[in-house]
């Protein structure tokens, strides 16, 4: 119960910085990483402490590449980490599937609603007929353009609380 708390406040805090400022602040981050680690050790010990290390290492590997790649900010990486270190290995990898999920539906929304992007899907659909028929049409689409950011901690937080929803919010 108490992992779960401290879970939801730091999802909750996380959530309305990454809105606001697109920043996750370790200011949130390290004491929830602090009280996953006590609350694991003083709940069962060395072995508790040992999964919740796991879980935290397994979080962290989820988003280390996307962040490496320069896809995902570092507070995002921190937070599944931090989702790990409270929630251990499965819940981790079962929260990064919803995340991901999530996180699709997210940037699709986030790229059609752009100025022009019907025009641009337009013009790709126009080459690839084309194409099929032996007909080069020259695609004028600017990388840039197809590029969009957005917090990324909002599709963690659904993709935590989905896994919260399906194995029962009590669960320790």
């Amino acid at each position: 119960m108490w992992i779960n708390a401290v879970l939801i406040l730091v999802l909750i805090i996380s959530v309305f910085t990454d809105l606001k400022s697109r920043k996750i602040y370790n200011k949130v981050i390290f004491p929830g990483l602090a009280a996953a680690f006590t609350i694991h050790f003083l709940l069962g010990g060395w072995v508790e402490l040992g999964e919740a290390t796991i879980g935290c290492f397994i979080g962290l590997g989820v988003l280390l590449i996307p962040y490496l790649l320069g896809g995902m900010g570092a507070g995002d990486v921190k937070l599944l980490a931090l989702v790990g270190a409270l929630k251990g290995t499965y819940f981790v990898l079962a929260a990064s599937v919803y995340m991901a999920l999530i996180g699709a539906v997210i940037a699709l929304a986030v790229l059609l609603s752009r100025k022009g992007t019907v025009a641009k899907l337009r013009q790709i659909v126009f080459s690839l007929y084309g194409l099929r028929y032996g007909v080069k049409v020259p695609l004028f689409v600017e990388k840039p353009s197809f590029s969009a950011a957005y917090p990324y901690g909002v599709a963690i937080a659904g993709g935590v609380i989905l896994c919260l929803g399906y194995e029962g919010w009590g669960s320790v």
